[in-house]
């Protein structure tokens, strides 16, 4: 049995103990509460700076924008000719500096002409000789129609004569022609530039023996001036290319093959009269004064077609449109400082500004960096000052 002291000691120590959890609870219920708001506090204001989205901006600007198809080319010449020889024999003396410009006419190599100058001779010889005979064959025809008026002779006499006179006759007709090939083969011994042009590498040597049949050239001569440049774009574009040879001439500029360097401007001159259905691409030629010969024979250039200027077109930096799932659409900035999306219809594009023709009108700040995180009516920090119809720096 317990004694009452005892007890009544025991249910006080209980009745402590009580307490003191209790205000333990309490307090530990207290610093929850603090530090939930804290935390509650620092989450809202994280939210709160995250939703400031930086972005850089541009304005959208009306400008004359020009429209141009670029299409990858070769230069070549507008006149190539091979080199040969006309007729057989030692290659005697070339005459030409490699690499050197020539007129039409100029001498380019000799061919050891004696066979063909002797060969020129015995046909003239061969003409006098029967010039003679018809002279002597002429005078004895005209004495037989005499002597056959008197009845000395026959008419059978006569007309042997006469036949011989033709034959004679024709037998010169045949030396003139031989006189004439063989003065030509004469004249093929001495080659000569067929064009003005540029000369290339000499492929055949003096001492050389050479022949009209060869199919290798003794060199090549190309005429650079003025030069033409083939070039292919998309069979799509014929119409549009069509249109702007109806207009007038169509000025075609070529740029070095990494299109950063102008070479020279022309003027279009064809477009092929066939289609390449294997690639859907058409051929065309447009042709270069190239009066500094800064377009090479061979070489490989962007040539680029002007279609035409549009006159204050809305144009935007291409690297503001996006693309979802109901089509083109740019981010602009609304006065509140709210990102929303436009819906927009797009033309051509040049130099990283592409023509916008419809849903904006000029003036409206456009988000061109940081579109990943926007979101309708979020709102925004604009990094840089907008600049009008470039890309702002972020």
């Amino acid at each position: 049995m317990v004694p009452k002291g005892n007890t009544r000691a025991s249910r006080g120590s209980r009745i402590v103990l009580i307490a003191i959890c209790l205000g333990a609870l309490a307090a530990g219920g207290a610093a929850y509460r603090y530090w939930e708001q804290g935390s509650g506090g620092a989450q809202a204001a994280r939210l709160s700076t995250q939703a400031q989205v930086p972005v850089s901006v541009a304005i959208v600007d009306r400008q004359d924008v020009p429209i141009y198809l670029t299409g990858l080319g070769t230069v070549q010449g507008s006149l190539t000719v091979g080199i040969h020889s006309q007729v057989d024999g030692k290659l005697q003396e070339v005459l030409f500096t490699e690499g050197q410009q020539v007129k039409k006419g100029d001498v380019l190599a000799l061919i050891d002409p004696r066979l063909y100058q002797a060969a020129l001779d015995n046909a003239k010889a061969k003409k006098a000789q029967d010039e003679a005979q018809y002279i002597s064959a002429s005078k004895d025809l005209a004495r037989s129609k005499t002597l056959v008026q008197s009845n000395i002779t026959s008419q059978q006499i006569v007309d042997q004569q006469q036949g011989k006179v033709d034959q004679l006759k024709a037998s010169i007709a045949a030396d003139e022609a031989m006189i004439q090939t063989a003065q030509t083969n004469l004249e093929y011994t001495t080659i000569t530039a067929p064009s003005d042009g540029r000369i290339g590498v000499r492929l055949v040597d003096p001492g050389n023996i050479v022949h009209a049949n060869d199919q290798g050239a003794l060199a090549t001569l190309v005429l650079t001036r003025p030069s033409a440049v083939m070039f292919t774009l998309p069979a799509r574009t014929l119409d549009d290319i069509r249109d702007a040879m109806a207009r007038g001439p169509v000025e075609v500029t070529a740029f070095d093959q990494d299109n950063r360097r102008m070479l020279a401007t022309g003027t279009l001159l064809l477009v092929d009269n066939i289609i390449d259905q294997a690639t859907a691409t058409i051929r065309l030629k447009a042709m270069f004064p190239n009066e500094d010969d800064k377009l090479w024979p061979g070489e490989f250039v962007n040539a680029r077609v002007l279609l035409e200027t549009r006159s204050n077109a809305v144009v935007v930096p291409s690297a503001s449109i996006q693309r979802g799932p109901e089509g083109l659409f740019v981010w602009i900035v609304t006065t509140n400082g709210l990102a929303e999306p436009r819906p927009i219809g797009i033309g051509p594009a040049y130099d990283k500004l592409t023509i916008v023709t419809s849903g904006l009108s000029g003036g409206e700040r456009i988000v061109t960096d940081g579109q990943y995180k926007l979101q309708r009516n979020v709102p925004v920090t604009i990094t840089s000052a907008p600049v009008a119809g470039l890309v702002g720096n972020s």
